[in-house]
C-alpha cells in the first residue's frame, strides 16, 4: 500500500496529544530515508508504508527479539537491502478520488462493513504498557507480535529513563513522587537479580561441547530472564507490531476508546490518526456522533454499570485464592459420541441426529477407530484434524501469574475473559531465584509493588494496575473446542516453553484426559510434552535455529 502526501492535506487530524512518551531521534540524513517508509518520526505509534508485504513481515518477526525501535531497527537492518527502483514507475494515485467516493458511499448508503475488510495495514505501536498490549491484543481478527520478555532484558535506560509507562493523572497526584521512585527501584533490583541469575545458570550449565557461544548465550539468557520476569511491574513498556484490517481496527479502536484505562483512550487517539494517514476512509465513523462515539459510549456504559452491579450483587472475596488451580468447570459427557457423528457428517448423507443416534450404539472399538482415522497419522503438531474436534468444549477457571496469563491469552480463536490485576492472590517464586541466593531481593519488590498497589487504588482504580508485578496471580476463564485446546496445549507445553504456562497447559491436558474423560480426545493430542526437568528451555531450539542457519549459508 502506497501513502502519499496529498492524502494527509484532505484529512482533519485531532491535536496532538500531551504524552510522557519518549521521542527518538535521527539525523537529518536518516529523517530524510524514514520519511518515505513511516508515517511519522516522532510518536510510538506509526504505519508502515511504500514498502514491500515481504519487508514489513520481516521486520516485524525481528521487532520482537530486539530492544530497538522499529525505525531505528529499519535503518540498521533493513534499508542497506531495499531496493525501491520499480516504485518510481507506479502512480497509485490514479483512481484515488473515485475510490474514495465509493468506500463513502458503500459505508455510509449500503452499510456493506465487509468492504473494510479488504484493505490492511501495518502498524507499530511502541512503549505501550503491559497492560494496553492485552486491550490492543483482545481482538481475533487481526495479527499481533509482541517484544518478548525472554530475549530482551528490561535494564536499559533511553534517555536516562527506566521503561515503563508514567500516567499523567497518577504522576500528578500526592503518588506521583512515590509512584517514580518505587519503579525505579523495582527495575534496578530487576537489573541487578538478572545479572546475578545469569551467573548462577552459567555456572551451573556450563557450556556442552559442540554448541557455539551463541547458542549458549541466548539459552542461558532466556533461562535467567524467564526466573526474573515477575519482579517486571505490568507498567513494563513493550512495542507491539499489528496488521488488521480496516474494520479489525475500527473495532479495536470503538473499544479502547470505552475502557477505563486513560492509556488506552490516549494511545486509540495516536493511531487514529495515524491510521487516517494510509486507509482514511475505512475509518471515517470512529469518531461521528452518530457512528462511532455513540458505540464507544455504549460498551463504556455496560463497563460501568456491570462493574457497580456486580459489586452490589456479589460483594468482594473475603478472602483472595493464592495457589496456582486449573479448574475444568464445565463440558459435554457426551462430546466424544457428538464428536464422531461431526465426524462422519460432510461425508454421509444422513441428518446429524440419526448419525448420533447411531454412533451411541457403536462399541468402544468402533467409536475409536472412527476417531483414530479421522485423526490420521499426526508428524507434527501443525497436522490437526477437522473441525468435527469443534464439537467438544472445555471452559476453564484459571488462577495463573500474570506472566503466563500474557501467553495464554496470545490464544484468540477461542473465548478469554480476564479479572483486573491486583496483588491480592500472592504471587508466584521460581526456584531458580532461590537457587541464585535473591530470594529477599525478589520479595522485597513484590512488597513493594503490593504496598504501591494498595494505596494506589484508593485514588485510581484502572491505574493502580500498573504497580502490580507479572509474578502476582491473576484469574482467567478460557472457554475453547477441542480443536483450540489441541493447539494451545501442544503449543504451551513445549520444553523450550516458560515453565509458567506449560504447567498451566500440562494441567489442562491432565483434566481433559481425567476429569472429563475424554481419553480419546486427550490421545489425539499426541504432541503434548508432560516432562518437567528442563535445565535449559531454550537450549534445543537454538540449535535448531543455528543449524538451520548453517544450512542456509551452506546453500546459498
Amino acid at each position: 500500500m502506497r501513502f502519499y502526501p496529498h492524502i494527509i492535506e484532505k484529512i482533519e487530524l485531532a491535536s496532538k496529544v500531551v504524552t510522557t512518551y519518549q521521542v527518538e531521534e535521527f539525523a537529518p540524513e536518516e529523517e530524510s530515508v524514514l520519511r518515505h517508509y513511516f508515517t511519522n518520526l516522532d510518536q510510538p505509534v506509526f504505519g508502515l508504508v511504500n514498502l514491500p508485504e515481504v519487508v514489513k513481515g520481516a521486520l516485524f518477526a525481528r521487532y520482537s527479539r530486539t530492544s530497538k525501535s522499529l525505525r531505528r531497527l529499519f535503518l540498521d537492518e533493513f534499508v542497506g537491502e531495499l531496493d525501491v527502483s520499480g516504485d518510481q514507475s507506479v502512480d497509485a494515485t490514479v483512481g484515488l478520488e473515485r475510490a474514495e467516493d465509493l468506500y463513502e458511499k458503500v459505508f455510509f448508503e449500503y452499510g456493506d462493513d465487509s468492504v473494510a475488510q479488504l484493505g490492511g495495514v501495518h502498524l507499530a505501536c511502541e512503549q505501550a504498557s503491559n497492560l494496553l498490549t492485552k486491550i490492543l491484543e483482545w481482538g481475533r481478527l487481526a495479527a499481533y507480535l509482541e517484544q518478548s520478555t525472554r530475549y530482551i532484558e528490561y535494564d536499559h535506560r533511553p534517555n536516562g529513563r527506566y521503561m515503563y509507562y508514567r500516567d499523567n493523572n497518577v504522576l500528578n497526584s500526592k503518588h506521583g513522587t512515590r509512584y517514580i521512585g518505587d519503579m525505579d527501584r523495582m527495575f534496578d533490583v530487576y537489573s541487578s537479580a538478572f545479572n546475578t541469575v545469569l551467573d548462577y545458570v552459567r555456572t551451573s550449565n556450563p557450556k556442552a561441547k559442540g554448541d557455539s557461544d551463541f547458542v549458549y548465550r541466548m539459552a542461558t539468557k532466556a533461562k535467567a530472564l524467564d526466573a526474573v520476569r515477575g519482579m517486571l511491574p505490568a507498567s513494563a513498556q513493550s512495542n507491539v507490531g499489528v496488521y488488521a484490517t480496516g474494520q479489525s481496527y475500527e473495532q479495536m479502536l470503538l473499544r479502547m476508546f470505552a475502557d477505563p484505562l486513560p492509556e488506552a483512550q490516549e494511545y486509540a487517539q495516536m493511531m487514529l490518526t495515524e491510521l487516517r494517514k494510509v486507509i482514511p476512509s475505512f475509518l471515517k465513523r470512529v469518531d461521528l456522533e452518530d457512528r462511532g462515539k455513540i458505540t464507544s459510549k455504549y460498551l463504556s456504559d455496560n463497563k460501568r454499570n456491570m462493574s457497580a452491579l456486580t459489586e452490589e450483587m456479589f460483594g468482594t472475596p473475603d478472602t483472595y485464592d493464592k495457589d496456582v488451580t486449573v479448574d475444568l468447570v464445565d463440558f459435554d459427557p457426551d462430546a466424544e459420541v457428538k464428536m464422531i457423528a461431526a465426524m462422519a457428517y460432510p461425508y454421509s448423507h444422513h441428518s446429524e441426529q440419526v448419525l448420533e443416534e447411531r454412533a451411541h450404539r457403536l462399541s468402544h472399538e468402533e467409536k475409536l477407530h472412527i476417531i483414530k482415522t479421522y485423526v490420521g497419522d499426526r508428524q507434527n503438531r501443525r497436522h490437526r484434524p477437522g473441525r468435527a474436534f469443534e464439537r467438544p468444549f472445555y471452559r476453564f477457571d484459571i488462577l495463573s501469574d500474570y506472566g503466563a496469563f500474557r501467553d495464554m491469552q496470545r490464544h484468540r480463536m477461542l473465548t478469554i475473559e480476564w479479572q483486573q490485576l491486583n496483588s491480592r492472590h500472592g504471587y508466584t517464586k521460581p526456584e531458580l531465584v532461590d537457587e541464585a541466593g535473591i530470594g529477599k531481593e525478589f520479595e522485597g519488590v513484590m512488597a513493594k509493588s503490593s504496598a504501591l498497589y494498595e494505596d494506589l487504588a484508593e485514588e485510581f482504580d484502572a491505574e493502580a494496575s500498573y504497580a502490580v508485578c507479572m509474578a502476582y496471580r491473576v484469574r482467567y476463564s478460557m472457554n475453547l473446542n477441542a480443536r483450540a485446546a489441541m493447539h494451545t496445549i501442544e503449543l504451551r507445553s513445549v520444553p523450550e516453553g516458560h515453565p509458567a504456562y506449560r504447567s498451566v497447559a500440562q494441567e489442562m491436558y491432565h483434566k481433559i484426559h481425567d476429569v472429563a474423560g475424554h481419553k480419546a480426545i486427550a490421545e489425539a493430542m499426541s504432541f503434548v510434552n508432560l516432562s518437567t526437568e528442563a535445565d535449559l528451555e531454550r537450549l534445543e531450539a537454538e540449535r535448531r535455529s543455528e543449524a538451520k542457519r548453517e544450512a542456509a549459508a551452506a546453500d546459498g
